[in-house]
């Protein structure tokens, strides 16, 4: 066997953008287009998803790949698993690769979650005596037995989820590379598979694992490499990963105070956000002011939500106005004030995360403003750090005797 399971020189994946017809999402518009302009050659904007990037993965390895939103982390998990073509680099991989991407990647809807079992293994080029060999621990880990000679088109998400993950982990491929479609899955199921992954890479088996819980990548992997822009910025410990990880955001929160840099199409832009105290007690109300111009040319209201973010750029809570009845007048300027209540957050630091929204994404303001949360815990005892660090927030709870 090979020293690495994969190696990657120089890999790179670029895609065309038509700039012309962007704006086109009908056909009949796309066929009037081409009448009226037949000989108008297309105009492309090219968008560099992966950037030459070289890379080896060696065998036992759990690699969790980290990075932002666009940063290239499922583009690089579907270029290893072959199921887009790299635009220009060598990828060279040491065995079978067996891959969970998103729901239903894998599976045919109209056939039962038996068959789709068999499917897997004939596509992974095993033979069907392997594929029995494996057949019971297979159901028994994704526990879906009762629903097994039923068409996987009438499984529940988190039963497709649970079935195609016990595939992927239990067939005797060399390589499996997971994207967080975990999240779909229970508690419990969640605990299983991350153990599941454990145990493969401790076989010799190499794990590729995306995620977008930076705890999760903690627990699971053995090394890690982050991507920035669809380049790769860090390859090594997980520590160091992350820490590459967290700086990104403080770099992002100095661009973005420049409003044009933002996501969205600006039609609003905020125009001021502030945390109300700065440094706080984790028992203590979260006051957050936003600052809303008007934009009288704008047709319709829109919503705005709110996320607390913490180091990792976890969000520990979302706060939307439509689920309270809120919506907002473009034809004036807003300053509404949100007041999260009963949220005990951890000693650490945090983030504000708004978004101003319609039937799109009008402005998107990451990092708008920070807080600090301080180790004043509201807990009528001192105790060890054992008893506080699970979690991610702190509980108001209480234990009642009973005889």
């Amino acid at each position: 066997m090979r020293d690495t399971a994969i190696s990657v020189e120089h890999l790179t994946k670029v895609y065309r953008i038509n700039r012309r017809t962007a704006h086109i999402d009908r056909v009949t518009d796309a066929i009037v287009d081409v009448l009226r302009n037949p000989t108008r050659r297309p105009e492309y904007d090219e968008f560099h998803a992966l950037n030459d990037i070289t890379l080896d993965i060696p065998w036992g390895e759990a690699l969790g790949i980290v990075g932002r939103n666009g940063a290239g982390k499922s583009t690089l998990l579907k270029l290893l698993t072959r199921i887009t073509a790299p635009t220009g680099g060598m990828i060279d991989l040491g065995g079978r690769v067996g891959s969970l991407l998103e729901v239903g990647t894998g599976f045919h809807p109209e056939l039962t979650g038996r068959e789709n079992i068999y499917l897997n293994g004939a596509l992974l080029g095993m033979t069907r005596k392997e594929i029995k060999r494996r057949f019971e621990e297979i159901v028994d880990f994704s526990g879906v037995e009762r629903f097994l000679d039923t068409p996987v088109k009438r499984y529940s998400s988190g039963m497709y989820v649970r079935l195609a993950f016990s595939v992927a982990a239990h067939l005797e491929t060399e390589i499996l590379a997971i994207d967080e479609v975990l999240a779909v899955g229970d508690a419990e199921f969640q605990r299983k598979s991350l153990q599941k992954m454990k145990d493969v890479a401790r076989d010799g088996r190499t794990v590729l694992y995306v995620s977008h819980q930076p705890q999760t990548v903690v627990n699971l992997c053995t090394s890690a490499i982050y991507l920035d822009k669809g380049r790769l910025v860090y390859s090594g410990s997980v520590d160091g990963a992350m820490d590459a990880y967290r700086s990104s955001f403080s770099r992002l929160r100095t661009e973005q105070v420049e409003a044009h840099r933002r996501p969205g199409t600006g039609q609003i832009r905020l125009s001021g956000v502030r945390v109300e105290t700065q440094q706080q007690n984790p028992d203590d109300d979260i006051v957050v002011e936003l600052d809303l111009p008007a934009a009288p040319d704008m047709v319709g209201d829109y919503f705005v939500s709110c996320h607390v973010d913490d180091i990792n750029g976890t969000s520990i809570v979302q706060c939307d106005s439509r689920a309270v009845g809120q919506w907002f007048d473009p034809a004036q300027a807003h300053r509404p004030v949100l007041r999260v209540k009963n949220l005990w957050l951890k000693p650490g630091q945090y983030s504000i995360k708004v978004s101003v929204c319609q039937a799109g994404i009008l402005d998107t303001w990451e990092g708008a403003d920070t807080f600090e949360v301080l180790p004043h815990y509201p807990y009528p005892e001192l105790t060890s750090e054992e008893a506080l660090k699970a979690g991610i927030v702190l509980a108001d709870f209480s234990y009642e005797a009973t005889s």
